[in-house]
C-alpha cells in the first residue's frame, strides 16, 4: 500500500535474474486489443484508479481503463478516513461513484482497504478525552465499521483488502494501535467480521516486501495461524512496489509458491516497478526541496534513456513470466495507477522526483514495458 514508510534496504540491495534480452515490435501495443484481452483466461489485469478518473474527467486515463483493464481498485475512496471520517458519520459520495464506474464498465471491484495503521482517524482509538479505548470498544467499532461499509457493497465489491500490512519489515507484528489495544486477534477479527459481511467475497490479507525472509517467515506463521483457526483468508496479496533489480524473480517464484501450497489465491494487488535509487538515510524537508534538481537521486528528470526503457521492459516481462507460471494461483495483476503521471513513486519517498514506474507514459501512450508484457502472454 502506499504510504509513507520505512522500506527494507535488502530490498534495494539484492541483485535479481539476469534479465531476458527481449525485442518487442513497437507497433504491438497498437495490434494487440488490450492488457485483458492478451491475458484472458489466464488471470485479471486491472489498475488503481483516482478521483478524476472515477468521475470520468480524466481525458488521457479513462479511456486507458475502459479499454485495458478488467479490474479495478480505489487509490483512496474506501478508506476509513474517506468513508467514516468522523464517528457518527459515513460518506459513501465516491465510493458509490466508484462502485458504479465499475459495474458501467463490466469490471471486478475491489475493495481496499478495511483495516490499516494508516489512513484511519485518530478517533477510531480514543475516546472523547484523548484516551486510548480498551479492546472491546476498539473490537466493536471495527465490527461497525466493516458490517457498514462491506455491507453496502455485499454482492457488488468481489474482493476485499481486509487487513493491509500487519507485519513489519522484520516478521513481527507491527506495533499499530490494532495490535497494541486489540492483540494478534485483531486480524482475524477483521475477516471474521468481512465474512459476516459478505458470504461470498474474496478476503485478501494484503501486504508488501513479503518477498523478503525475514518478512516472509512472519507472515506465513501469521496466515498459517489464522488458517489453522479457520479464519475466513481466500487470498495473500502481494503488493509488488518493485525495482529494476528486487526482488530477485527467485524470490518471487518462491513466495507465490510458498502461499499457494497453502491453497490461497495470491493476487498482485499494487504493481509497479520504480526506476530511481532509493536515498540511504533519512530525507529531510530540507533535502527534499533541492531533490528535483540532484542528478544523482532524480536522474531522469527530463525523460527516460532508451537502455533504461528497454531494461523496464525486460523487468516487466520477466514478472508476468512469472506469474504466468502460477496462474490459477495468480489470480490478478493490478497496477497501481494507469499511467507514470498518476503514480506515488513520483513523490516516495522524496517528492517531485520523476519516475515511469507504470506501462503507460505520462501522456498516455503505451511504453516499451506495455509491448513486453504483451508479449510475454504467450512467452
Amino acid at each position: 500500500m502506499p504510504s509513507r514508510r520505512t522500506v527494507l534496504q535488502t530490498m534495494l540491495m539484492a541483485s535479481a535474474a539476469a534479465p531476458t534480452l527481449l525485442a518487442a515490435a513497437p507497433a504491438l501495443a497498437e495490434q494487440a486489443a488490450s492488457l485483458k484481452d492478451a491475458y484472458k483466461g489466464q488471470f485479471r489485469v486491472g489498475a488503481a484508479i483516482n478521483t478524476a478518473q472515477i468521475n470520468e474527467t480524466d481525458s488521457r486515463g479513462d479511456p486507458i481503463i475502459k479499454a485495458q483493464f478488467n479490474s479495478i481498485s480505489p487509490e483512496n475512496c474506501l478508506k476509513w478516513n474517506s468513508v467514516h471520517h468522523e464517528p457518527d458519520r459515513y460518506d459513501f459520495t465516491q465510493a458509490d461513484r466508484y462502485v458504479a464506474f465499475g459495474e458501467k464498465n463490466q469490471m471486478f471491484i475491489v475493495g481496499h482497504v478495511l483495516v490499516w495503521h494508516e489512513q484511519t482517524p485518530d478517533w477510531v482509538f480514543r475516546d472523547k478525552d484523548g484516551n486510548l479505548v480498551d479492546r472491546d470498544t476498539l473490537l466493536a467499532r471495527m465490527r461497525d465499521h466493516i458490517a457498514t461499509v462491506v455491507g453496502r457493497y455485499k454482492g457488488k465489491v468481489h474482493s476485499w483488502d481486509v487487513v493491509n500490512e500487519p507485519i513489519g519489515d522484520d516478521g513481527a507484528m507491527r506495533p499499530s494501535l490494532w495490535y497494541k489495544i486489540i492483540g494478534e486477534d485483531y486480524v482475524a477479527k477483521a475477516f471474521e467480521y468481512a465474512r459476516e459481511a459478505d458470504p461470498n467475497a474474496l478476503l485478501l490479507y494484503n501486504d508488501y516486501s513479503i518477498e523478503y525472509e525475514a518478512k516472509r517467515k512472519g507472515a506465513n506463521a501469521l496466515i498459517a495461524k489464522l488458517k489453522a483457526a479457520g479464519v475466513p483468508v481466500t487470498s495473500v496479496g502481494l503488493q509488488g512496489h518493485y525495482t529494476l533489480d528486487s526482488p530477485s524473480l527467485d524470490q518471487l517464484d518462491a513466495t507465490i509458491a510458498t502461499f499457494g501450497d497453502m491453497g490461497f489465491k495470491v493476487p498482485m494487488t499494487e504493481l509497479d516497478v520504480t526506476v530511481l535509487p532509493f536515498p540511504m538515510g533519512q530525507v529531510t524537508a530540507d533535502v527534499a526541496l533541492h531533490i528535483a534538481r540532484n542528478s544523482t537521486l532524480n536522474p531522469y528528470a527530463d525523460g527516460l534513456p532508451d537502455a533504461v526503457q528497454q531494461k523496464l521492459a525486460e523487468r516487466y516481462a520477466d514478472l508476468f513470466r512469472i506469474f504466468r507460471k502460477h496462474r490459477g494461483v495468480v489470480d490478478r495483476v493490478s497496477f497501481w495507477g494507469v499511467t507514470d503521471a498518476d503514480n506515488w513513486k513520483n513523490d516516495w519517498p522524496i517528492p517531485s522526483r520523476t519516475d515511469y514506474p507504470l506501462l503507460f507514459d505520462r501522456a498516455g501512450k503505451p511504453k516499451p514495458a506495455f509491448d513486453a508484457v504483451i508479449a510475454a502472454a504467450t512467452a
